[in-house]
């Protein structure tokens, strides 16, 4: 059972956990959006800074908090990518540099697999195969999990990803930032049915796309001429609706491709990881759709959907159970596909 000490800074938390297998014994999250919020999203050299002023105190309190000396743990593990080269770069040399003084194993951590591991923090007894829907600020994939480290990608975004979608209809509606949070809050008040929005139908595969491809650039274009239009016609824009609308659309779609994926692979159970998995609609829809046809839906706890150093710390701890372990001189990397995960291990 191993026991390891992750970070996490691939963009804008400093994230810092102790995980004992599936175990949770500390969870330290610094989100840093009151600061990049006046900037309307991430700033990566401001992201890079600010990491770098609260790790040592983030990895102190973490220790604190799981009240585990050092002497006590199995591994030391950072995300490596993807993510912002100079944000990775602070958690990774932050845990090499505790690996090499206190003679312990180092694991560079994809940032996908974290968050396909995050929802073992709630179900410990979940083992493949399933299938995994990533759904973030910069990720919307359908992942087969096949094995720890083995994974398949089925179908995934052909432009923006799902939160990107959020983030960018929010500026459109003038909600700030983050745009999820805000969009789903609004939602709540709103007419889900009020406008009929685009669900980015793919047609048939081709070109080396997938069958299970989303697409939400076309939605994203259908509210700002939403928005336009109604701006013409009225100096009061029914904003709760649109919000309400653009939500359960992104919700759908995503459903319909998660769903009819689980059941072409006979996969009977829906992992579902990354920021987007608080969506409210998206909960509500997909939990509905898998119920009718007898399917088993997983959702991280809401501390664990957005970006967390828990989620990598068990993905660690299942490597280092399995004898994976990285060279100290693995670097970052702002892009990997999560079907090349084992490059980063020595086993």
């Amino acid at each position: 059972m191993a026991t390891v000490l992750a970070i996490e800074t691939s963009c804008d938390e400093t994230a810092v956990a102790i995980v004992s297998d599936r175990h949770v014994c500390s969870s330290v999250v610094t989100s840093q959006i009151p600061i990049h919020q006046q900037y309307g999203g991430v700033v990566p050299e401001v992201a890079s800074r600010q990491h770098l002023e609260i790790i040592n105190q983030a990895i102190a309190e973490a220790l604190s908090q799981a009240q585990i000396p050092i002497a006590k743990i199995d591994g030391i593990a950072a995300s490596c990518a993807p993510g912002l080269v100079g944000a990775l770069l602070v958690g990774l040399t932050a845990a090499k540099t505790l690996a090499i003084v206190h003679q312990l194993p180092f694991l560079g951590v994809h940032h996908l697999e974290g968050h396909i591991y995050a929802n073992c923090l709630s179900e410990p007894k979940l083992e493949p195969p399933f299938l995994s829907l990533l759904v973030s600020g910069g990720h919307t994939s359908l992942i087969y999990v096949k094995d720890c480290g083995k994974y398949e990608t089925l179908g995934e975004t052909r432009d923006d990803a799902a939160g990107e979608a959020f983030d960018k209809v929010a500026r459109l509606l003038d909600l700030g930032y983050p745009g999820g949070p805000a969009i789903d809050r609004l939602a709540q008040t709103g007419n889900p049915e009020a406008f009929a929005l685009p669900e980015g139908k793919i047609s048939l595969p081709h070109g080396g796309f997938h069958p299970y491809d989303s697409s939400f650039s076309g939605l994203k274009t259908a509210v700002m001429r939403l928005v336009q239009q109604l701006k013409q016609n009225s100096p009061v824009v029914p904003v709760a609706d649109i919000a309400a609308s653009f939500q359960a659309t992104v919700a759908r779609s995503l459903t319909k491709r998660a769903i009819a994926c689980a059941t072409d692979y006979g996969l009977n159970t829906i992992a579902v990881g990354g920021g987007v998995a608080a969506n409210s609609g998206l909960r509500q829809h997909l939990q509905a759709a898998a119920a009718e046809r007898n399917l088993r839906v997983l959702f991280p706890p809401m501390k664990f959907c957005t970006d967390n150093a828990a989620m990598i710390g068990c993905a660690a701890a299942e490597h280092l159970n399995r004898g994976h372990t990285s060279p100290i001189t693995l670097g970052t990397r702002s892009r990997l596909p999560l079907t090349e995960v084992m490059q980063l291990y020595q086993h």
